[in-house]
C-alpha cells in the first residue's frame, strides 16, 4: 500500500461450480494483500446446521423459520480461510455429499439468502484493504457496487473433470450431470439467481491453467486500482 493511500478494492468473482472460482479468488487475494470470502461455504454452513438440527430441508417454511438461529463466522485470510457454526469448525463437514445435495434447496429460500447476504455485506464493508468475494450472485445482488466484477465460465466437461478431481473417486459422468442440474437450479431460482452482471468481465477458464487465470484477474484488479 502506498502510504495507506490505496483505497480498498472490492472484487466480485461469480460463476458456476468447477470454474476455478475458489482457487483463483484465494490466489488473487493472497497476491494482492486482500481479504477473501467464499460465500458458497456460508450457504453450505447454514445447510450443514439445518441437516444436523433435524430441519426438513425439503420444507422451505421450516428452513425460513430457522434461518436466523445459527451463528456463522467466516475467517477471511486467503491463505487459511475458516468457517465456524456456533463455534464449531465445519470446513470439512460442509463439503460432504449430504450437504452438497441439499445446499441448492436451502440456498433458494429467501430468508436464508437475506440472512447470508447481510452477513456478506458486513464482511465486505469491514475489509480494510479490500476483499475478493466469490459466489454466484455477488456482482448482481450482494455487492452490486463492487469495483470489479468477474464472471468465470468453463465447459461442462472441464468443470466435471476438476470437480471429480476434488471429490475423490467421483464418476466423471455423474459429476457432469450433477453440475448441470445444480446450474439449472441456481440459475432458475427466484431469489438472486446465478447470473452474469452486465458490467462483469467474462473469463473462460476451459483452456487456461490456474496460474493464467490468476494472472488475468490480478491484471484486471491492478488496472482498476490504477484508475484505467
Amino acid at each position: 500500500m502506498e502510504n495507506g493511500a490505496a483505497k480498498p478494492v472490492i472484487v466480485a468473482i461469480d460463476g458456476p461450480s468447477g470454474t476455478g472460482k475458489s482457487s483463483t479468488s484465494k490466489a488473487v487475494a493472497a497476491q494482492l494483500g486482500l481479504s477473501y470470502l467464499d460465500t458458497g461455504a456460508q450457504y453450505r454452513a447454514i445447510t450443514w446446521w439445518m441437516v444436523n438440527n433435524g430441519i426438513d430441508t425439503a420444507d422451505p417454511s421450516a428452513i425460513a423459520a430457522a434461518a436466523a438461529k445459527p451463528e456463522i463466522l467466516s475467517g477471511t485470510d486467503p491463505t487459511e480461510p475458516t468457517i465456524t457454526v456456533d463455534g464449531v469448525d465445519v470446513s470439512g463437514p460442509i463439503r460432504e455429499q449430504d450437504v452438497t445435495s441439499k445446499v441448492s434447496a436451502v440456498s433458494a429460500v429467501p430468508e436464508v439468502r437475506a440472512r447470508i447476504t447481510e452477513l456478506q455485506r458486513a464482511i465486505a464493508a469491514s475489509a480494510v484493504t479490500g476483499i475478493v468475494v466469490e459466489g454466484r450472485d455477488i456482482g448482481t445482488t450482494v455487492l452490486p457496487d463492487a469495483d470489479l466484477k468477474i464472471f468465470l465460465t468453463a465447459s461442462p466437461e472441464a468443470r466435471a473433470a476438476r470437480r471429480s478431481g476434488e471429490l475423490k473417486g467421483a464418476d466423471l459422468h455423474t459429476t457432469r450431470e450433477a453440475l448441470i442440474k445444480r446450474d439449472a437450479a441456481d440459475s432458475s431460482r427466484k431469489t438472486s439467481p446465478l447470473a452474469k452482471a452486465d458490467e462483469a468481465v467474462e473469463v473462460d477458464t476451459t483452456d487456461l491453467t490456474l496460474q493464467q487465470v490468476v494472472e488475468c484477474v490480478v491484471t484486471l484488479v491492478e488496472e482498476k486500482r490504477a484508475g484505467k
